[in-house]
């Protein structure tokens, strides 16, 4: 697998140092005590304890102190972790549909094959029509190119000659020497795009979430008339990936 670190990854880092120290002092502990302990800056550690307090990783106490929240308390308990993963994974998903105006969807390269696991979608921001399978149309799709990337050579040579590289519209890459060249020199700080290249009227942006040993990436998508927005919505989407990696990290 390769993996190399993006700003998402960077604050996904700092907040679980965050955490660590909240979950050391019970009693709870300052601002100008988390700062020293985990050497991030006034203007980088409010963020991080915003963003923490709005997912409920932190609660803010009388007199000022942080303590660890209820999200974090369900997110590393053995009873209902899964339960709670999953709800706490559709939340964020829910308010990233909202923030960048499109549907959006988690995904996951399990055992092979690729896998939506959650998306958000409603009536002003309607889901792809799944026409053909995703598993068998990764060369065709943001998704499926974005956890190709992650991927070593080998590994996406395994995949494309499971799955034949059909044709879709006029814009699918169906010559494996093609396609491949372009996810090697695909940059893994810029959204993998979809140009119509699964179905006609629709285009799809996504970026790399991958946790430890497991390869996902999240991705919107679009109707054709809005493509003037893709690329904005994409980095909004890259700029809201933190709260996800943190959940799955944990």
């Amino acid at each position: 697998m390769k993996t190399e670190p993006t700003t998402p990854y960077h604050s996904v880092q700092d907040a679980l140092r965050v955490l660590e120290t909240v979950a050391r002092h019970p009693v709870g502990v300052t601002d100008t005590e988390l700062a020293r302990r985990t050497a991030l800056g006034p203007g980088r550690l409010t963020a991080l304890l915003r963003m923490l307090r709005r997912e409920g990783y932190v609660e803010q106490i009388t007199g000022g102190a942080y303590v660890t929240g209820d999200t974090l308390r369900r997110l590393t308990s053995a009873h209902g972790r899964e339960r709670a993963l999953r709800d706490r994974l559709q939340h964020t998903l829910d308010r990233l549909r909202d923030a960048v105006g499109a549907a959006v969807y988690l995904s996951r390269y399990v055992d092979g094959e690729v896998r939506i696991t959650q998306y958000a979608a409603g009536p002003a921001t309607p889901a792809v029509n799944e026409w053909v399978d995703f598993r068998c149309s990764a060369h065709a799709t943001a998704v499926g190119k974005s956890l190709l990337t992650q991927l070593d050579h080998n590994g996406r040579r395994d995949h494309l000659s499971r799955h034949r590289m059909a044709r879709l519209t006029s814009h699918t890459i169906t010559s494996d020497k093609l396609l491949l060249s372009r996810l090697e020199s695909q940059p893994p700080t810029v959204p993998v795009l979809d140009l119509q290249e699964y179905a006609v009227g629709t285009v799809c942006a996504a970026v790399p979430i991958t946790a430890g040993s497991s390869v996902g990436c999240l991705a919107l998508s679009l109707p054709v008339r809005d493509a003037h927005r893709l690329r904005q919505a994409a980095r909004a989407l890259n700029r809201g990936a933190a709260p996800v990696l943190l959940s799955m990290a944990l």
